[in-house]
């Protein structure tokens, strides 16, 4: 079954273009043109990790990307309702749909994307995302290959967080020190960074530094992010939090 052998295949690849490829055999095999796997972000925000890849056609890419389209795209705001794949031509009846949406959509025509079939990705701490799959404007999308492509969306994504995300290649959580544990512990009882320093014996400054880099390792920044993700890779847990 194909959605076992990628799944398989994934467990043993080693960079984002490996992911590329693999991918890519796995959109054609079962019907589909185009791939699109990627964080519900807007490109100009900044740095920060975020997940972006795809094959779409470079004209469509770059006139999305000018117009910030990264969080206002309907099929991006439809995975907001739902944890199940979804066909495009359903998004109408999941979201009220503006002008700036047909937009979008005719744009796609425009440039050889017709219909599709996306897969939405839920990760605490993180940006929403999706692994998307579509066919050229003159192709019916496949239907025969949705759970197939439910599945391979699903794997795709994890996988390129192993691979592209903080964590390195192995997929392991992120590790904090002990000071940058307790800090953020401290943080998410909603203590501020002087009462921190207080009950730790720590400067306020000492105390902003730990959490800096924690968001550093992390790659976020915002300090409500750390107890998320801490909370996700199991460094805390809801007992740390709650035993105020």
């Amino acid at each position: 079954m194909l959605a076992e052998e990628f799944d398989d295949q994934t467990k043993h690849l080693k960079t984002i273009g490996d992911l590329e490829h693999l991918l890519g055999r796995a959109t054609t095999t079962m019907g589909f043109r185009y791939f699109a796997l990627m964080h519900h972000v807007d490109t100009a925000e900044g740095p920060g990790p975020s997940l972006r890849l795809h094959n779409y056609p470079s004209a469509f890419s770059s006139w999305f990307d000018e117009n910030r389209y990264g969080r206002l795209d309907p099929v991006h705001r439809a995975c907001h309702r739902t944890t199940k794949g979804f066909r495009w031509a359903h998004v109408a009846a999941m979201i009220d749909l503006g002008r700036t949406d047909h937009e979008i959509f005719e744009r796609a025509r425009q440039e050889g994307i017709g219909n599709g079939f996306t897969v939405p990705a839920h990760v605490p701490g993180e940006s929403r995302g999706s692994c998307s799959f579509a066919v050229s404007d003159t192709h019916d999308v496949p239907e025969d290959w949705l759970p197939v492509a439910q599945l391979i969306g699903v794997s795709a994504f994890e996988t390129a967080r192993r691979l592209a995300l903080p964590g390195g290649p192995d997929g392991g959580p992120l590790r904090l020190t002990a000071r940058q544990r307790d800090c953020v512990i401290w943080a998410a009882r909603g203590k501020t960074d002087w009462e921190i320093g207080q009950i730790l014996g720590l400067s306020k400054e000492t105390v902003r530094q730990h959490l800096k880099q924690a968001r550093e390792r992390y790659g976020i920044q915002k300090r409500s992010q750390l107890a998320v993700r801490a909370l996700y890779d199991g460094i805390i847990s809801f007992g740390d939090v709650l035993d105020s």
